[in-house]
């Protein structure tokens, strides 16, 4: 039922109870002694949830392994730490998904608005794009980076939705409230990086030209490789010039945008592995991976693109000559 109010009090273990419920074992902790108002709303409950969770005090929360549900935190009041997978999260909303630890420390006065996705409902988004369910639980960059204008319309989505269920109209227009559910869940699978971003069919839009596709099937496949607008050009079908003309005109980008687009986000999931401790290597073997050997020029676009540095990433430093000539990437 929205706008159910499921905890207001001072009994810090008796929240810890209502929230591990709600979600799964938590541990609350506040200063020694120190009595610790809370107030915890459960705005809606149906293909995912929404809540919001307010504080008086300074806490310390620390889940284990999330089991089989993501969950987006979008600061209303109070920004505070966020660590995700042991690591602390750049931006001031999060997500952590499953088989990823939580930790967050909170001011006084912190309100988050927190929402509540299970595997199953983003493995069908995935599966709605791929047609076929993903082989594992799609794993998410864990900084939603809010200065880019989509990830702040996918945010401002989200708040409005808070809006909209804790209002009466949500109770009358369940229909209402499923769309907004998809927009919110197909929207995150779409815009935010995760492991399972190149088995999607991005940009593929029906409507745009067969010739676009094609070049853009062709970029994803060979990514790793020396790739010109040629080849692409070649695999499309048509001559570069007209392969020129239509990206500009349906894409509103050139094929080499599309292609260095499509090496950044395959450089971001190899160093989201190495953050985590699932692969070894430095960022600039990667970078070289795939196709950037001007390190320099490679930061510079890949900060544009993530809001953040590469050697931010992953933890790690860049280790070598930046100074060398970009492959294929311009």
């Amino acid at each position: 039922m929205p706008g159910s109010l499921l905890f207001e009090g001072t009994d810090v273990e008796a929240l810890d109870e209502v929230v591990t419920r709600e979600f799964s074992p938590h541990g609350l902790r506040v200063g020694r002694g120190e009595r610790a108002p809370a107030r915890f709303r459960r705005l809606h409950r149906q293909g995912l949830a929404l809540y919001e969770l307010g504080w008086g005090v300074p806490v310390e929360v620390a889940a284990g392994e999330l089991p089989d549900f993501y969950n987006v935190h979008i600061p209303l009041a109070g920004a505070g730490a966020v660590r995700v997978a042991g690591r602390e999260v750049t931006s001031s909303c999060s997500l952590a998904g499953p088989g990823m630890t939580l930790g967050m420390s909170l001011p006084a006065g912190a309100d988050t608005l927190i929402l509540f996705l299970p595997q199953t409902v983003v493995d069908n988004a995935v599966s709605a794009q791929t047609g076929e369910p993903p082989a594992s639980a799609p794993r998410f960059d864990p900084a939603l980076a809010d200065g880019d204008p989509a990830v702040a319309a996918w945010l401002e989505t989200a708040r409005a939705f808070a809006r909209f269920a804790a209002s009466p109209l949500a109770a009358r227009s369940p229909l209402a409230a499923a769309h907004f559910e998809q927009v919110l869940v197909h929207g995150l699978v779409d815009l935010q990086p995760h492991d399972h971003a190149a088995t999607l069919p991005a940009y593929a839009h029906p409507a745009l030209p067969r010739a676009v596709r094609r070049a853009m099937a062709y970029c994803e496949e060979h990514a790793g490789e020396p790739v010109s607008v040629a080849d692409m050009a070649a695999a499309a079908r048509v001559s570069p010039r007209t392969l020129q003309d239509r990206f500009r005109r349906d894409f509103g980008t050139t094929p080499a945008a599309y292609l260095r687009r499509v090496r950044l986000d395959r450089v971001h999931q190899d160093l989201l592995r190495i953050a985590d401790g699932s692969t070894s290597g430095t960022v600039a073997e990667v970078a070289t991976r795939w196709g950037f050997t001007h390190l320099g020029r490679f930061s510079a676009y890949y900060r544009e693109a993530y809001g953040q540095l590469p050697s931010r990433t992953a933890g790690k430093p860049i280790s070598a000559d930046s100074s060398a000539g970009d492959v294929g990437a311009d």
